[in-house]
């Protein structure tokens, strides 16, 4: 589960020019903006990251006007992720350890943006547990994977702002799902009439195994439509082998997906040697989509081109998200 607030050192402090009364800080892999005098280096204190949504107190008040929640702001000039709080924030008795998952001790509970009613549905139950959800980890809480594995071949995808949909066949049955639920067939529903068009139950039947194709629809009505589309597309990202609990190759996902004729998020590169500098990669994000050229880009997925697991992953497996600030600046995420 992401640690949306834990206990974690200034790694670093740096003046920001023009300013006098705030620095910039590093904590993890993440920059931020913080009163001049609050932290030194070394101290710990309470990050939460961007998306925390904080809980009604006195000690969380100046984040209210904004729903209570913490987004990417720019100060100065200088961009600002998560925020950094004095361990008495902390309730009395919690033994204070580097690292230590804050979230459910301090109330932080995680945003979610509402559901468009063309993606809602009935619901026949919650997400499968035979097949992992989509959320990727953010590259700035990865350094130790980065570390690890600098150097192999990846290959660097677009992350496209949309919404997550997934269609899976197991044991005879086809089901569409959201991010986090199973939904009954409704032909009013976004994924349930893109599978019905690409006649998804057939073509996933006649594969002869228990899989699943996890992919980001996008287009009118969805997240304001950032890149301007006819209708809703649906670009896959995930082939799921659910018997082996595995997931197929950049290889064969692509070639599979063109079997199938679906497509596949636009890939930008294919032998991509993993840097491991966090700074780099974030800046790697800073691009236009693929999609629309007028469009600024959310970000990059990076993974292996074989697949990899590993324990420091948040997911099991070494696959990560960089994020494009500008994006988060522009559309106030």
């Amino acid at each position: 589960m992401r640690k949306l607030a834990s206990i974690q050192r200034i790694k670093n402090i740096e003046p920001i020019e023009g300013a006098d009364a705030i620095e910039k800080a590093s904590v993890l892999g993440w920059q931020l903006v913080i009163r001049k005098g609050d932290f030194a280096i070394d101290d710990l204190c309470v990050y939460c990251e961007i998306d925390s949504v904080m809980p009604d107190k006195p000690e969380f008040e100046f984040v209210r006007a904004k729903s209570n929640r913490i987004k990417t702001i720019r100060l100065r000039g200088q961009i600002s992720q998560g925020i950094c709080f004095p361990l008495n924030v902390l309730p009395e008795g919690i033994q204070v350890e580097e690292d230590l998952d804050v979230t459910d001790i301090l109330g932080v509970t995680k945003f979610e943006p509402p559901i468009p009613a063309n993606l809602a549905g009935e619901v026949k139950g919650m997400f499968p547990s035979f097949i992992p959800k989509t959320d990727e980890t953010r590259v700035q809480v990865l350094q130790k994977v980065l570390d690890k594995y600098e150097g192999i071949a990846c290959y660097v995808t677009e992350k496209l702002d949309g919404s997550s949909a997934t269609f899976y066949f197991k044991d005879g049955e086809f089901g569409v799902c959201s991010r986090n639920l199973d939904l009954l067939f409704d032909e009013s529903n976004s994924m349930w009439k893109f599978a019905v068009e690409n006649k998804l139950e057939e073509k996933l039947k006649q594969l002869g195994s228990n899989i699943a194709l996890q992919g980001e629809i996008i287009g009118e009505g969805i997240q304001k439509n950032k890149y301007k589309l006819k209708g809703q597309h649906v670009h896959f990202f995930n082939v799921f082998a659910i018997d082996s609990y595995s997931y197929l190759s950049l290889k064969e996902a692509k070639q599979l997906l063109n079997d199938l004729e679906l497509k596949m998020v636009p890939v930008l590169e294919e032998g991509y040697m993993l840097e491991s500098d966090i700074e780099k990669l974030i800046a790697k994000s800073k691009m236009r989509s693929v999609l629309h050229a007028d469009t600024i880009a959310e970000g990059i997925v990076i993974r292996p081109v074989e697949e990899m697991t590993d324990k420091y992953s948040l997911q099991g497996r070494v696959s990560f998200k960089a994020i494009n600030p500008d994006f988060l600046i522009k559309y106030d995420e």
